[in-house]
């Protein structure tokens, strides 16, 4: 029947059975009318009528057994041609002018298959069925059974449709994609590959299958027609350089631009990349297993992917064991890759080992320009950080183990970070950072720590050193991330920290009794003694059995044979710890609402007067005058005073002599004044006596210009006037009975030693109160003198006897006043009396009495009368305690002044 057909009915019927999409039938009218159905007019039939949604198994045979030119096999069978046989010839010509059929050869496909009818077909009913129907799904089933026969076509449904496919149906369920099929073709390689890549690893339930991503999108895609480019000869370096081969792919460069970017912004997607994807030798090509990369290529893309893994490890900004466990990883794999040199395959196990790099040449990477490379062009082939060498992979890999060991001693370091601080070897910068690490470490210090603290010190040694000490002297270049800080300064901080850390056996244990001692003896002992001082300052507590002060105390004797008990610095602490927890046993405070801290001693610019206040807020603590002379003494002998700061703990002993002379005299004048703001004159009157002495200088001389205090006091007492709040004598032994008399005396006595140890410019004002004093003491007995009398007359002396004292006996100063006053040449003294007693001893001294005289004739002018006769000129047979004490003034001013005019002041004060 079909054999009548014409050829516009036979287009017709063709076209009417590809709408309807009877395959056999239009196979069977093509086989038995092949002159009109030839084999491209058939093709865009099927082309332009067949519906996309007829799966494509239904017309494989029937394409397959066109490619053939073998349609004998659909010849039997019958055909419904009812759709074109009523139709006449002018209808057949009208609707076959409408059929529009499309062609074959368009600008949509590559222009390797426009000689290729059926390869052509594919492609654009790839195209149509994505666009129409949206069957991507279906097109690898249609273009499966030709692959074997058409090379270009198997590259481009392996580069082509396999990634797009994978990407929008097989990997990720994306029902509108950005892209149809055509449209993805004609993209940009930089931008096909970022399309490819756009969702790996962007959900946290992707991440496993990241390594599939770049398996099964990126390799296959490389291998498309275009992808590769010549590389203009003027940016080929060497005709020897194998490895950087003369070809580049634009898409290439894109993906590991996009790696490098993923490990600034999402590390752990880089990290998985690296991990999960094999090198340019992993590729998923799916059915199509001969498309290798030539080995110029092969090359290119492994060096160049290690290059951004490296890249990669530098950006990884997180600074967490997990990050850097990572960069590790990343940097392992990259060396299997490469075939270098076995490493620890896991960061914990390298940490572990602490391996050297003394067998790698990494000097050449140190320095600013490495610190300029680790932030910009990090891709590029002249970046020697990146670049994939085995050095290069050592250097990163001992950046990373020193960015963990920080990490993990609880200072978070990046290896960036420690780039920073190796390749730009700031000491400073470095000192810092060793003192952080040191300071984490000891807040995170837990079970057996001498164990833990030799895994410190270890582990700081290496960042200084990277393992290569012992060839410091061939390789002496390569230094660690701290290693611009000398070997001594670390291990003198790790030896402060063990003491800080109370690791005083395994401190001994290195630093003492081994035989190769890190640090000198010198620095050692200075170093413990610091130490020391440390906790003593830290302290809260002045009491040495209780925290800081017990832990400084421990320290300063855990070296027993480097610093024993007789080395300087040991007596210094000792004699700290011992003046501070002396004052644990008083009340103290420096400031309102806050306790008395040990530290205050050592950053006092005068300690020895936090004794005052001592004796200010404790009630009769001045009765203690002992314990605070020795706690004064200690102060001088740890060194804290003002003037014995200035002096080593290594000077002899004698260089603190005049400070210890100084503190004492300085305490017993502040003990003096506390007695009499406490009223307790009797007490400051025995410290004036028995502990102020006589100067042994002359005035003005030596260390007498800096005692300030002795003669204030001694003054202070001697203008102290009894009121009812002072304190009664104890016992009265020979002074006089009467308590105004004898507090009169008293006084006298303070006053004659302030004579003795004033400077000459107070002399004057001394004498002055001495004066008034004694007038006050002659109006005393005078008074008791007129009592005794008006009692004598009434009959009513108390205590009066019969008996008369046996003659020539000195008289007790228990006599009566009436008794007295009978002694005519023992009247009352004047100042002038005095003065002039004062004169008469000094002439036999002196030779010139020209600038005395005058200075006398002011004091005489104070006297209400002059006498002509004087007690002096007599030859009293008894003494009273006023002709003591006058003795006692005489002398004084002949020391006092007389060595203005150069006397002798060492002859007797009395001449026989």
């Amino acid at each position: 029947m079909s054999s009548v057909l014409s050829p516009g009915q036979v287009l017709l019927l063709a076209a009417h059975y590809a709408t309807h999409g009877d395959i056999e039938s239009l196979a069977r009218l093509a086989s038995r009318r092949s002159k009109v159905l030839h084999k491209q007019l058939l093709l865009r039939i099927l082309l332009t009528y067949l519906p996309e949604i007829v799966k494509p198994s239904t017309y494989a045979g029937f394409l397959l057994a066109l490619a053939r030119d073998n349609l004998g096999g659909y010849a039997e069978g019958g055909l419904d041609t009812s759709a074109v046989e009523d139709l006449s010839e002018d209808e057949v010509t009208k609707q076959a002018g409408k059929l529009h059929l499309q062609q074959l050869v368009s600008a949509e496909i590559p222009s390797d298959f426009h000689d290729d009818p059926l390869s052509s077909f594919l492609i654009l009913r790839s195209y149509n069925m994505d666009s129409e129907a949206g069957l991507i799904s279906q097109v690898p089933s249609l273009l499966s059974p030709f692959l074997s026969q058409s090379p270009a076509l198997s590259l481009w449904a392996t580069s082509t449709v396999v990634p797009y496919v994978r990407r929008n149906v097989e990997y990720y369920a994306d029902e509108n994609p950005a892209y149809s099929l055509l449209e993805f073709q004609n993209l940009s390689d930089s931008a096909a590959v970022l399309y490819l890549l756009s969702r790996t690893g962007s959900r946290e339930e992707d991440k496993g299958f990241i390594g599939r991503d770049i398996r099964g999108l990126l390799g296959p895609w490389l291998h498309g027609t275009g992808r590769w480019a010549s590389k203009p000869a003027s940016d080929i370096q060497s005709a020897a350089d194998d490895v950087e081969s003369s070809h580049r792919s634009a898409g290439w460069k894109q993906f590991l631009e996009w790696l490098v970017n993923q490990a600034a912004t999402s590390w752990t997607v880089a990290v998985a990349v690296a991990e999960q994807w094999g090198g340019p030798k992993d590729i998923d090509l799916g059915e199509v297993a001969d498309l290798e990369f030539t080995e110029a290529q092969q090359q290119y893309l492994l060096q160049s992917y290690a290059r951004a893994v490296l890249a990669s490890a530098y950006l990884i900004s997180e600074a967490t064991a997990e990050a850097l466990s990572g960069a590790y990883r990343m940097v392992y794999k990259m060396r299997m890759l490469l075939g270098y040199s076995e490493i620890s395959p896991t960061l914990e196990m390298a940490v572990s080992q602490l391996p050297s790099l003394s067998n790698f040449d990494v000097a050449s990477h140190i320095g600013m320009k490495s610190a300029t490379y680790m932030r910009n062009d990090l891709l590029l082939e002249q970046n020697l950080l990146t670049s994939p060498t085995e050095g290069a992979m050592a250097l990163l890999t001992a950046l990373i183990l020193s960015a963990s060991i920080c990490t993990s001693l609880g200072a978070p370091c990046s290896v960036r970070k420690a780039g920073d601080l190796a390749f730009i070897q700031d000491q400073r910068e470095q000192k810092g950072e060793i003192a952080k690490l040191i300071r984490s470490a000891s807040a995170q210090a837990h079970g057996d720590e001498d164990k833990y603290w030799s895994q410190v010190r270890a582990k700081l040694l290496w960042l200084n050193t990277w393992g290569t000490d012992g060839n410091r002297s061939t390789n002496f270049e390569i230094r660690g991330m701290l290693g611009a800080v000398p070997k001594e300064f670390v291990e003198t901080e790790i030896l402060k920290a063990f003491l800080s850390s109370s690791r005083y056996t395994l401190a001994k244990s290195i630093y003492e009794d081994s035989s190769e001692q890190p640090l000198a003896p010198e620095v050692t002992q200075d170093t413990v003694y610091q130490a020391a001082l440390r906790a003593f300052d830290n302290a809260s507590n002045p009491n040495r059995s209780r925290g800081g002060l017990k832990k400084c105390d421990e320290i300063i004797h855990s070296f027993p044979k480097t610093l024993n008990k007789t080395h300087p610095a040991t007596k210094r602490v000792e004699a700290l710890l011992r003046c501070t927890h002396a004052l644990s046993e008083y009340r103290l405070t420096l400031k309102q609402g806050e306790p008395f801290k040990p530290v205050v001693l050592r950053v006092h610019s005068d300690p020895i007067s936090i004794i005052e206040k001592v004796l200010e807020q404790n009630p009769k603590a001045y009765t203690r005058l002992p314990e605070f002379l020795e706690m004064a003494a200690n102060m001088v002998r740890a060194g804290i005073t003002q003037q014995a700061r200035s002096v080593k703990f290594d000077s002899p002993a004698e260089d603190n002599s005049k400070e210890l002379t100084r503190a004492e005299k300085l305490i017993v004048a502040l003990c003096i004044e506390a007695a009499l703001r406490e009223d307790d004159f009797e007490t400051a009157y025995s410290y004036v006596v028995s502990r102020l002495e006589t100067p042994a200088s002359g005035r003005g001389g030596g260390s007498q210009e800096q005692d300030e205090w002795s003669w204030k006091a001694a003054l202070k007492a001697g203008q102290y006037i009894r009121t009812d709040r002072t304190l009664l004598p104890t016992h009265l032994g020979i002074a006089s009975g009467n308590p105004e008399i004898r507090h009169l005396e008293q006084r006298i006595e303070c006053l004659a030693t302030a004579l003795r140890v004033a400077p000459t410019s107070q002399l004057l004002e001394i004498l002055k109160t001495f004066r008034r004093c004694e007038e006050q003491l002659d109006s005393a007995i005078a008074e008791e003198a007129a009592a005794e009398a008006s009692w004598a007359a009434a009959g009513e002396v108390p205590g009066a006897f019969d008996t008369t004292p046996p003659h020539g006996l000195q008289s007790s100063r228990n006599m009566t006043a009436t008794a007295a006053s009978k002694q005519a040449e023992e009247a009352p003294m004047s100042l002038f009396d005095l003065s002039r007693a004062t004169a008469s001893v000094a002439s036999r001294n002196f030779t010139k009495l020209s600038s005395l005289s005058s200075s006398l004739a002011g004091a005489a002018s104070l006297a209400p009368s002059a006498t002509s006769s004087t007690s002096g000129e007599q030859a009293p047979q008894r003494l009273r305690k006023r002709d003591q004490l006058r003795e006692a003034a005489t002398g004084t001013l002949v020391s006092g002044v007389g060595w203005l005019i150069g006397a002798n002041v060492n002859r007797e004060a009395t001449e026989t």
